[in-house]
Order: C-alpha cells, then sequence, then structure tokens
C-alpha cells in the first residue's frame, strides 16, 4: 500500500499542509462542531500527516485508528498521540482487506495522497462500504493532473503527458485512476445522495526549495520509464529546467484535489 519513504513524507509535509483547501477543512470542522469526541479512521495514514493536519479542527477528545500495511510507518505515525488523542495502528492490506479497516465504531473516514493510486473498481468498493456505514469522508491531496512550469517550455506538455500515464500504472490496486480519481470519487458519493465540498490544493514550489528538483526528477524519470518518449527530448527539458532553477526563475504547480463528502440531511 505505500510506496513512499518516511524522508520523502516528512519533506512534502509542509506542502501538503500549506495546500490543504480550508474551505473543505471548515466542512469537516463544521459537521463535528459542538461535539466533544470523535472516533477516525485515517486509511494509508503514513506517518500520521493527517492528524497533525486535521486534528485541530476537530473535538477535543480524538481516538484515531491509523491503517497502513507498513510496519516502520505505522510506528512512526504512533507517536502523534496526546493526553486527549488516542491513537491505534492497524496494520492492514487496503488492496484485500478493506473491510477490516472500517469495521467498528467510527464517526469519519480520511485520507491524504492516496486516491490517485487505486483502481476503479477499488474505488468503488471503498465508496459503497463507506456508504453502506452511511460514514461521512474526508479525502486530501489525490493528484489531479495538472503540473504547471514557468517559465513554460516546449518540451512540458509531453513531459508532464508522460507523467500521468505513468500514474495510471498499477501501484498496488490494479490500474490507477490517476488524476482522474478524486474526481470519479465525488461523483460517487454523490449518486449516493451525498453531499460533496470540494476545492483544489495545490503546491506552489519555488525555485530555492530543494523538493522542487525532487519532482523535477521524478517527472524526468517516469518518461524515461515509458516507451515513446525520445531519450534526447527528455535529457534536454531536464537541463533547461536545471538551468532555470539554478538561475532562480523556476516556479512548480502541482494541481491536487481535496474533498469532503458527507450523507444528506434527512428531510
Amino acid at each position: 500500500m505505500s510506496t513512499f519513504t518516511a524522508d520523502w513524507l516528512d519533506r512534502r509535509e509542509p506542502h501538503d499542509r500549506q495546500a490543504r483547501n480550508p474551505a473543505v477543512l471548515a466542512a469537516v470542522a463544521a459537521r463535528f462542531a459542538g461535539g466533544t469526541s470523535i472516533t477516525l479512521v485515517d486509511l494509508a495514514c503514513g506517518t500520521g500527516a493527517t492528524v497533525r493536519a486535521l486534528g485541530p479542527s476537530l473535538p477535543r477528545h480524538q481516538h484515531w485508528r491509523l491503517v497502513d500495511n507498513d510496519l516502520g510507518l505505522l510506528a512512526r505515525a504512533k507517536g502523534n498521540g496526546g493526553p486527549e488523542t488516542r491513537i491505534t495502528a492497524q496494520a492492514v492490506d487496503l488492496a484485500h482487506d478493506l473491510e477490516a479497516a472500517l469495521d467498528g465504531p467510527v464517526d469519519l473516514v480520511t485520507t491524504s495522497a492516496f486516491l490517485d493510486l487505486v483502481s476503479e473498481e477499488w474505488l468503488e468498493r471503498l465508496v459503497t462500504e463507506i456508504a453502506a456505514r452511511r460514514l461521512p469522508f474526508y479525502a486530501a491531496l489525490s493528484y489531479d493532473g495538472r503540473v504547471l512550469l514557468d517559465p513554460a517550455d516546449d518540451a512540458d506538455a509531453l513531459i508532464v503527458s508522460a507523467f500521468n500515464r505513468h500514474q495510471s500504472m498499477d501501484k498496488g490496486f490494479g490500474p490507477a485512476l490517476g488524476p482522474a480519481a478524486a474526481g470519479r470519487a465525488a461523483r460517487l458519493f454523490e449518486r449516493l445522495d451525498y453531499t460533496v465540498v470540494e476545492g483544489t490544493a495545490d503546491w506552489l514550489i519555488e525555485a530555492t526549495d530543494p523538493i522542487q528538483q525532487e519532482l523535477l526528477d521524478s517527472l524526468a524519470g517516469t518518461a524515461r520509464e515509458l516507451v515513446g518518449v525520445p531519450e534526447s527530448t527528455i535529457e534536454g527539458w531536464a537541463t533547461r529546467r536545471r538551468i532555470l532553477r539554478a538561475a532562480g526563475r523556476s516556479t512548480l504547480q502541482v494541481g491536487h484535489l481535496d474533498f469532503f463528502a458527507r450523507p444528506a440531511e434527512p428531510g
């Protein structure tokens, strides 16, 4: 399930926290305003970034069940507990045992930077299981296919297109929905009589941030893994991007979507 190292998750977390859509966060907070306690399940929890980002907006007494199949990440994630925040780590292979993660008392299901890794079949299963329990669902930071580079380069569209094709490869759940995942999930919930609040949650990475070069290298690397993109095109693009970044003239925007789906109020 988790394909990311703890170091990478640590480096991306400040950008994730800044990018999370405030209107979607406010909708989650409003749903539970006035409550004194809440029980949550966080799917593919990583090191517990969702706890740190969402916890301050929720009722004071919190019990988080953090779910992942990476025991090292779960050990890190358990450290988020405090006097009024109880953490339970649950090792689950979500590709096969999703229902086990959702069983038991739950007020809210959450996930971050995960939906774009799953297949349409698995996503439909997730939505069906959540809706059958009439649970609200908060999904943050799903990559949506938008990568904007400034200044523009003639090869940008080709490189980004290759990256997006790579995002649709199997990530352990079958052929991934990639950039289409968040929008597809939101529409599935709406069909099941859920109210959905959604908004963009983009990273904006300046040239001085070392993570920009990591992302540029990732774009070039995924293009190299695909048939049909000439190596000379990739290398030329990567070289021009390195020069721009070294000159402090490179800005990178990576598009994400957040949404909060809750069962429609009766009446």
